[in-house]
């Protein structure tokens, strides 16, 4: 597990993701799929950059996790908490909590999913209980989470064209709390 320490850490981890086999897909490099996430966050959201590069860097962690990637979203929480503060961990730590949140509420989502994402909901731990329910929907960000893992599942297309790493540098580096 690591923390970084600065932004300027966690770019550099990202340049890595550039050729670090997705988790998801083979089709895709690790970054392509948080740069197509910023994306559309930054589409469908543009006011809320803390989301935008959330979205961006919510798989960082993938390389670090084992099979079903059950710790991933927590180990890329933690690793970010101290420079990028609460709000953008938390969204981090939330997306997988959105995914069985989502599955759980709406039945039609379920469908959605790609092949790898139905395999990792078993071992992230299914669907939610009611009580479950209850306490993921009374969390201050939690419709940002599942605007996140909306995102998080329509970026998974090879080769869609959007803006490279450089157009979030900045934004990475306004939100940096150390």
């Amino acid at each position: 597990m690591h923390t970084f320490v600065s932004t300027q850490e966690l770019v550099e981890h990202l340049v890595a993701l550039k050729t670090t086999v997705s988790a998801e897909s083979a089709k895709f490099f690790e970054l392509d799929h948080g740069l197509q996430c910023a994306a559309l966050l930054e589409k469908s959201d543009p006011a809320d950059v803390e989301l935008q590069v959330a979205g961006l860097i919510h798989d960082l962690a993938h390389p670090w996790d084992g099979p079903g990637q059950p710790r991933h979203a927590t180990m890329g929480a933690d690793a970010v908490r101290t420079i990028l503060g609460e709000r953008v961990s938390a969204l981090i730590e939330g997306h997988v909590p959105a995914k069985r949140f989502l599955v759980t509420t709406r039945p039609e989502y379920r469908a959605l999913l790609s092949e790898d994402s139905i395999m990792t909901l078993v071992a992230q731990g299914g669907d939610l209980t009611e009580a479950e329910v209850n306490e993921f929907t009374s969390q201050p960000w939690w419709e940002a989470m599942v605007a996140l893992r909306i995102a998080d599942d329509g970026a998974k297309v090879p080769h869609a064209v959007v803006p490279p790493l450089e157009h979030w540098i900045d934004a990475i580096h306004s939100l940096s709390k150390v």
